[in-house]
């Protein structure tokens, strides 16, 4: 007889305590089986779902299942990119209330944790440490199916909904499918040549707030991370992590049809258009289409006069 485990032996007791929980009203606030104490009935209920696992609510879009209602409406904003919940002070929203509350403290006066490196303060002490690994490029959250890694387990959840087969949101123009509503947002803006991010030094303008906050660093001088081997430093850690492959040679990215191999996805990517014959990036003036979005920023400049 094969062994078995004490978790499914708790599994177990907890489906067969779930239907004494239903008859048995003297014991309607407590796990017989792990004792756990609930002040409600609905509580409880819950608790004995989670323990065997049964979840009830399920997402029509990525078939992703919940113990709780509640969860699954969170959810969803995922997949909507709605975010109801709205700081009353900066209006940045968000797509759960718990969020938001903790956004609030963000606004009150006292930042008492400072970053020993660059001496930037914060309010929370969790938020220096997420901010710490700006600097020593760690990523401590990997994504299983790809190995991309993350500085916030927050990021990597939303990753992994790019390994998902639905891609419900769609381009009108190029009919290029997406995942996620505001990768969609973002990817427009290669049609519609908008770019909302302005620095307001220089007035460069990009399409993704995250690529004006990297642009600042080359207007303060700041360059926080430092190779270990040659002390070349650098703006982003992600260009410190493409630098250390020119000390290894590493060449992680790999063609499937010829073989050749790369240091970056992107070059992966680009590379893929010369076999499959792809332009994805298109002028909507003229409707003439291109390997790489850089190659029809140039092409607009002279289509219509937009500024690059």
């Amino acid at each position: 007889m094969g062994h078995v485990s004490e978790s499914q032996t708790n599994c177990a007791q907890h489906k067969m305590y779930k239907h004494l929980c239903i008859s048995n009203k003297d014991h309607q606030f407590t796990c017989e089986v792990c004792k756990k104490c609930c002040k409600w009935r609905s509580s409880l209920n819950i608790h004995v779902r989670t323990a065997i696992g049964e979840c009830l609510f399920k997402c029509d879009m990525c078939k992703k299942a919940f113990t709780q209602r509640c969860n699954l409406q969170n959810h969803l904003h995922i997949h909507t990119g709605e975010r109801p919940f709205t700081c009353d002070v900066c209006k940045k929203s968000f797509r759960q209330s718990g969020s938001l509350k903790e956004h609030l403290y963000t606004h009150s006066v006292e930042r008492t944790f400072m970053c020993d490196v660059c001496k930037k303060s914060f309010k929370q002490c969790k938020v220096l440490k997420v901010h710490l690994r700006t600097h020593t490029g760690q990523r401590p959250y990997t994504c299983d199916v790809c190995r991309k890694s993350f500085r916030q387990s927050g990021a990597l959840k939303e990753h992994l909904y790019t390994h998902s087969v639905e891609r419900p949101f769609i381009c009108d123009i190029c009919k290029k499918s997406f995942k996620l509503c505001k990768v969609l947002k973002v990817h427009l803006r290669t049609h519609t040549g908008r770019r909302p991010y302005t620095c307001d030094i220089c007035r460069k303008s990009f399409r993704q707030s995250g690529a004006l906050k990297e642009h600042l660093c080359i207007h303060t001088g700041e360059r926080p991370f430092i190779c270990d081997v040659c002390k070349k430093s650098f703006i982003q850690s992600s260009a410190l992590r493409l630098h250390l492959r020119t000390h290894t040679g590493e060449r992680p990215y790999t063609c499937d049809i010829c073989k050749k191999s790369f240091k970056e996805l992107g070059t992966l990517k680009l590379h893929l258009c010369i076999h499959t014959g792809e332009q994805p990036f298109t002028c909507d003036t003229c409707n003439k289409t291109f390997k790489r979005s850089h190659d029809l920023k140039v092409h607009l400049h002279t289509c219509r006069g937009v500024a690059v």
